[in-house]
């Protein structure tokens, strides 16, 4: 895929890993349109993208809120003239210090499912019928290990990426003739500040920065036609850290 010149849409795109994609593919050329509840970190993004010469426009919403989401799926549309790729890349953990499941609020648990499932659930349908009629187009899902993995404590965050990551086979297999794909991506460890919530005692020197996944992401989607409609695939595939 040619990034250069398709409209973008990434959620969670304030800080981390989405504020990395939305400097990455725009420099590559894309229309990014960069979604997120904080709306002065989310700006300051966009501003930073435009000095360095890309096209970037902020959207202040929340993925939970089942309001928000027409309204950024028309906005990104008409700013970007169509868009071409949707990243679900907004996520939470939950309360922290993460709780074992005998622990947790049910309420807690809906909010975790309300942001990492259903919020993408709903943008996709949004956008993804826009796709197909359009014959081509790709929804990316930011994943993680605690997907496949049973991690204690993890729990809420784990069985919400699961599902997602069901999700997107689902939605593969029920658009297959359509043109638009579907795709999970794990990016492994981030320093980041979810992850520095979720284990503070980690060190970060170890961590992968978010400028580095993202640029593995940007090399995965140079290949994506390589690449089945459905999978999940490790961002670490496509690059080494340096």
């Amino acid at each position: 895929m040619d990034i250069a010149g398709k409209g973008v849409v990434i959620t969670g795109a304030s800080e981390g890993l989405g504020a990395a994609l939305g400097h990455r593919l725009a420099s590559a050329g894309a229309k990014v349109v960069l979604f997120a509840r904080r709306g002065a970190p989310l700006e300051a993004v966009v501003e930073e993208i435009r000095r360095a010469g890309g096209q970037a426009w902020a959207v202040t919403g929340d993925i939970a809120d089942k309001d928000a989401i027409y309204p950024l799926a028309a906005t990104a549309s008409e700013l970007t003239g169509g868009v071409e790729v949707l990243v679900h890349n907004a996520s939470t953990l939950g309360p922290t210090p993460l709780r074992l499941l005998l622990d947790s609020e049910c309420e807690d648990l809906e909010r975790v499912l309300q942001v990492n499932l259903v919020g993408p659930f709903r943008l996709s349908k949004a956008l993804a019928a826009g796709m197909a009629l359009r014959g081509r187009g790709l929804v990316l899902s930011v994943s993680s290990d605690a997907a496949v993995e049973a991690y204690p404590r993890w729990g809420a965050y784990g069985l919400s990426k699961a599902a997602l990551d069901h999700l997107s086979r689902t939605f593969a297999a029920e658009l297959a003739d359509t043109g638009v794909r579907f795709l999970s991506v794990d990016p492994g460890e981030m320093d980041t500040a979810m992850h520095a919530a979720a284990m503070p005692e980690a060190d970060r020197a170890s961590l992968s920065r978010p400028a580095e996944v993202a640029e593995q992401i940007a090399a995965m989607l140079v290949q994506v036609d390589q690449l089945p409609s459905g999978s999940r695939v490790q961002a670490a595939r496509f690059g080494a850290r340096s």
